[in-house]
């Protein structure tokens, strides 16, 4: 199981999901080489052997990258499967990219670098608890 961080265009004055207008159409976010590029230089130490598949993994981190091959991308995703300093480096890729994301275990249901550790944290009891509940 991962905490899954969802990638696209978020109107800039959302503060919250409910805030995005019903009527809103996300425009692309930009190219694979474009994401890539901020990888690369957020954690150059990133396994790029599958460019749509990266796995960064270094003590405190363990996330992989999910980006389709295709010219021009709508969204990606981050799968972070534990370490709380995941967190920093998904903003750091954010930040270099000048891009929102969508957090399912925030408040507000986007992605907030400043919340970003408590919102794993509350992914991962989440994790502890289905895990506990199935092995019950």
């Amino acid at each position: 199981m991962s905490w899954d961080i969802f990638v696209q265009d978020i109107p800039t004055e959302a503060q919250s999901v409910a805030d995005i207008p019903d009527d809103f159409s996300p425009q692309p976010i930009g190219s694979p080489s474009q994401v890539l590029a901020a990888v690369r230089s957020a954690a150059p130490f990133a396994d790029f052997s599958d460019p749509t598949w990266v796995r960064i993994d270094a003590p405190g981190v363990s996330i992989e990258v999910s980006i389709a091959a295709e010219e021009s991308l709508n969204s990606f995703a981050f799968h972070i499967y534990g370490g709380d300093c995941s967190a920093g480096v998904v903003a750091d890729i954010l930040q270099r990219l000048r891009l929102r994301a969508f957090d399912p275990a925030s408040g507000s249901g986007i992605f907030d670098s400043s919340q970003a550790v408590e919102s794993l944290h509350r992914w991962q009891q989440y994790r502890t608890h289905v895990l506990n509940t199935r092995n019950a």
